[in-house]
């Protein structure tokens, strides 16, 4: 169900994310190329609540933003845009929440704090999530359970747990938890709240630190305040620590193709980083 009436600007997405245009039929295939095409593009990122800016989800702030400002956001800016290209495309998306796992217990109780997508393609029910970060899916994944799933950057798998589903990627050939999640519909109110919480609360982790992922058709890209970490598809791992605020905005420009913003807020809080 959609949850915003404004129309998406679908030209301007196409040119964002690098195709030529809307990729065919609501199929597999087409829908497995707007996903990799889309976080190769457009960067997970947390510039806003970093240095005190508002982060709007209404849908034509998160396209004034991602498509024509050259900027990325974090989960939910990501798949409401994402959601609404879908839907404009004539794919039927229900749009769901999850409680974040990361580096937490598997039985962890933890808030609604992240957004996903399910997908039916052919009465084959799928998960598309295009905002989690240094794991996020690059590919489609079938709503399976216990079954590894390849994408472009490594195996992912869904476990069910008593009612719920549990998402899992392999990381140095372990099995690590993401996020726990029901297909319950989310609306949009639901992420209003946690969208405030996340981008104003100063125990926010979007607030303390900063944040950016990236995968490119080599690995992936991820900035942890000044640690610099480039993940080859080939298993390499090449670590940077950033010395100052140039080099840290050198790298949100030219490895993540961000335009940054505007805010003496910025170079303060890079100053001040760890």
């Amino acid at each position: 169900m959609p949850l915003m009436s404004d129309t998406i600007d679908l030209p301007a997405y196409f040119a964002r994310i690098g195709l030529p245009g809307a990729p065919g039929a609501p199929a597999r295939d087409a829908l497995q190329a707007l996903v990799l095409h889309h976080v190769q593009a457009i960067p997970f990122e947390n510039l806003n609540p970093f240095t005190g800016l508002p982060v709007s989800l209404a849908l034509a702030d998160v396209q004034r933003k991602l498509v024509r400002g050259q900027r990325g956001g974090y989960c939910y800016e990501h798949n409401l845009l994402f959601g609404a290209v879908l839907r404009s495309l004539g794919f039927q998306v229900d749009d769901l929440s999850a409680r974040v796992l990361w580096n937490r217990p598997d039985d962890a109780i933890t808030p609604r704090s992240h957004m996903l997508l399910a997908v039916r393609l052919d009465d084959e029910p799928c998960i598309v999530d295009v905002g989690f970060g240094g794991s996020t899916p690059t590919g489609v994944l079938r709503l399976q359970a216990g079954v590894a799933q390849d994408t472009p950057h490594g195996l992912f798998r869904l476990l069910r747990d008593a009612g719920a589903w549990r998402l899992q990627s392999s990381l140095q050939g372990e099995w690590r938890s993401l996020y726990r999640f029901d297909l319950q519909p989310a609306y949009q109110v639901d992420y209003d709240v946690s969208n405030y919480y996340l981008s104003t609360h100063p125990d926010s982790h979007f607030v303390t630190r900063l944040v950016a992922a990236r995968p490119t058709p080599r690995g992936r890209l991820a900035l942890i305040n000044r640690d610099y970490t480039e993940y080859g598809l080939d298993g390499s791992v090449t670590r940077r620590r950033l010395a100052g605020t140039a080099d840290i905005r050198a790298v949100l420009r030219d490895a993540f193709g961000l335009a940054l913003p505007d805010t003496p807020a910025l170079n303060r809080r890079l100053d001040a980083l760890p």
